[in-house]
């Protein structure tokens, strides 16, 4: 016997006056709720109701039965009420990985407008590359450039880095802006290495049905961002940079990008990872949202993602130490 159903068409059945407008108001059927109510009397061993031509009377049982059922089923019912609330609504601890580049100059500017909305979740940031990095094992959601390899997380895939050429108005003024990317083989590049290892010192172009693949080099290369932008900021060269994450230098003309007529190909997708049983919980469900909702609101004044495909470069695939090592095989 289902004891608290029992219970509870007991309360409905003493409180309708009948086992018909119990049943009308539990929606079941009327052979179901005497079911019941005759197991639960034979469990008790008395009985609960004295039946009528007129309805239903309690007896003395019966009543004092009641008395102990109605606190016991509304507080069953408070404490529904309560898991239902706790499980739809966002709190606890979120952890969220990302590199500095994307955490620094898109994530945590926006971060306060998330606490504003989400006041019971707190932020646990860790500053992560890869899945594979040693802090990523307690992350509940990524947010990372490129392709990362995670065959056990659910990749969402935002859109494409819009790329762009970019330094100092101070350095064009010296060495003169480019009208073609090959004009760049005659510049000084500042180079980012990815997290795979491989120097990226082939930036490729495309307009219309034109293509261009230039090697570029210079004095300076690293595989932390924020190096290579410190160099360009110091009008030592320039750079390939994402505008999402160098909008404000963009904004203030402290970098001026060139080749504006050219599509700056190769960009890395933006990517939301997270694992499969997570995307129900809550603080989770409600970041993915947010950070997608931001991307968009940058996406509308021109300076976030890029359509097309996002296929992974040549030279990303074969894995080369530089990128430009691609020139070789296609030749």
């Amino acid at each position: 016997m289902d004891k608290l159903r029992a219970l509870e068409y007991f309360v409905a059945a003493a409180e309708a006056g009948s086992f018909a407008a119990a049943a009308r108001q539990l929606g079941v059927s009327v052979p179901s709720i005497h079911k019941l109510i005759t197991a639960l009397e034979s469990r008790l061993g008395a009985r609960l109701f004295d039946r009528t031509v007129r309805g239903l009377t309690l007896t003395s049982s019966g009543e004092t039965y009641l008395e102990s059922c109605r606190p016991l089923l509304e507080e069953m019912a408070a404490l529904d009420r309560a898991v239902s609330r706790a499980a739809d609504s966002p709190s606890g601890i979120l952890v969220v990985g990302a590199p500095p580049q994307l955490a620094h100059h898109f994530l945590l500017p926006a971060l306060p407008r998330f606490h504003a909305r989400c006041p019971d979740i707190q932020i646990d940031f860790r500053v992560v590359h890869r899945p594979g990095d040693i802090d990523a094992a307690s992350v509940d959601v990524f947010l990372l450039h490129g392709w990362p390899e995670a065959n056990d997380l659910v990749q969402r895939r935002l859109g494409q880095a819009r790329m762009v050429i970019a330094a100092t108005p101070g350095y064009w003024a010296k060495h003169g802006i480019p009208q073609h990317p090959g004009d760049l083989a005659n510049h000084v590049c500042m180079l980012m290495r990815n997290p795979a290892g491989i120097l990226i010192d082939l930036w490729e172009f495309e307009r219309s049905q034109d293509k261009a693949s230039i090697k570029v080099g210079g004095w300076l290369s690293s595989n932390d961002r924020e190096v290579v932008l410190d160099a360009v900021m110091a009008g030592e060269g320039v750079a390939r940079l994402s505008e999402l994450t160098t909008r404000a230098q963009l904004l203030t003309g402290q970098l001026v990008p060139v080749l504006l007529d050219w599509e700056v190909v190769g960009g890395p997708p933006l990517n939301l990872l997270y694992r499969a049983n997570h995307r129900r919980t809550p603080r989770v469900r409600m970041f993915l949202d947010f950070v997608a909702e931001l991307l968009q609101e940058i996406e509308g004044d021109g300076s976030g993602g890029q359509a097309g495909p996002i296929e992974r470069p040549q030279w990303h695939r074969r894995g080369y130490g530089r990128a430009s090592s691609v020139l070789r095989w296609r030749g």
